[in-house]
């Protein structure tokens, strides 16, 4: 198989590539990136290409698969560009495999395309994907889902399977998560258990992670089974910031939801911060997901605990570890993250 991944040097898509390598189904990977990594993965050739201008049609033509990963998180004070990729860019990529003829897509939705849902039980992959409204990502999320239905009447042919992940963490990805969501301020080298003494808890809101590696290994059980349709993907336990907490060693302080959120959005406004409080709707507001169906028919199982998993990213973040892919790379913040606070921290 011939295998083209969008979005290929970033968290997920590493993860996939480390996985496709030991994949005998799979004989060659072209991963597209918007700029070219030095890092080298088996099999893979790099291609850099940006899926919201870039001609992907002959870049497809001849794939076995393609995988859209490419998503923007930031410059979450720019929606217009953001939108371009997510959403305008998710359409040009289905438009050009259908055309190319490929007949296996394989899209990265996300626990965000989902409606908000009581956190006090679980649910399957019929729940409704209409978001959360104040959410860019919950929006943009939800308006790819629609995109895909339309595609999947207009090309019924082509084989579509879409995995819905909660948080996705490794340690290699802790300093890309740094950037994406908590910008240059936080010091991480004091992300430690003895040295944070109490953390937020939001009583109530319940969460969801698994470990990169995992998720790169059920895009590869998508890429070579017959399986369609939507697969939520998240590891055990469900966690809570109790949990976390417990992780860091730290004393679990009762914070208001309502707080939270005016604290987000005064943070993000003041640019301390990258991440406007749209995420913390969607953390209240995500539903807890069954994920009975990758166990059972994409024969997913995980490796790691979601303890296991937030472990990694807080290792990480003290360690300040990445790759050396664009996305991921400790540097690309510039020293002392000057390049972030001159880029207006979620400008651009």
């Amino acid at each position: 198989m011939r295998v083209v991944v969008t979005g290929a040097s970033g968290n997920t898509g590493t993860s996939l590539l480390q996985a496709l390598a030991d994949e005998p189904a799979v004989d060659s990977i072209v991963g597209l990136a918007r700029r070219a990594p030095t890092t080298s993965f088996t099999k893979t050739e790099w291609v850099r290409a940006d899926v919201s201008t870039s001609d992907l049609l002959p870049i497809f033509t001849g794939a076995d698969a393609v995988v859209h990963l490419a998503w923007l998180i930031q410059p979450s004070r720019n929606l217009t560009a953001v939108g371009l990729t997510n959403v305008n860019g998710s359409e040009r990529v289905f438009r050009a495999v259908g055309e190319a003829g490929v007949p296996n897509l394989v899209y990265a939705s996300s626990i965000g395309a989902y409606s908000a849902a009581p956190q006090d039980r679980s649910v399957d992959e019929s729940w409704p994907t209409d978001g959360i409204r104040t959410s860019f990502y919950s929006r943009h999320k939800s308006q790819v889902e629609r995109l895909l239905d339309s595609f999947e009447k207009e090309f019924p042919q082509v084989r579509v399977v879409r995995l819905r992940p909660g948080l996705i963490f490794k340690r290699q990805a802790a300093s890309s998560i740094r950037r994406l969501f908590l910008g240059p301020f936080v010091p991480t080298r004091l992300v430690r258990p003895d040295l944070i003494p109490i953390f937020p808890e939001l009583r109530g809101v319940r969460f969801q992670c698994v470990h990169s590696l995992d998720v790169g290994h059920a895009y590869r059980l998508a890429i070579v089974g017959d399986v369609r349709g939507p697969f939520n993907i998240a590891a055990d336990p469900v966690l809570d910031f109790a949990e976390v907490a417990k992780l860091l060693d730290a004393r679990p302080v009762p914070f208001p939801k309502a707080l939270v959120r005016i604290g987000a959005d005064v943070t993000w406004r003041l640019r301390l911060q990258p991440s406007p409080p749209g995420w913390v709707d969607l953390a209240v507001g995500s539903p807890v997901m069954d994920t009975t169906r990758a166990r059972t028919e994409l024969q997913w199982k995980p490796r790691y605990t979601s303890k296991e998993a937030l472990g990694e990213l807080i290792t990480g973040l003290h360690n300040r570890e990445g790759i050396d892919t664009p996305p991921l790379s400790p540097q690309a913040g510039g020293p002392l993250r000057i390049r972030e606070v001159l880029t207006g921290v979620g400008s651009r």
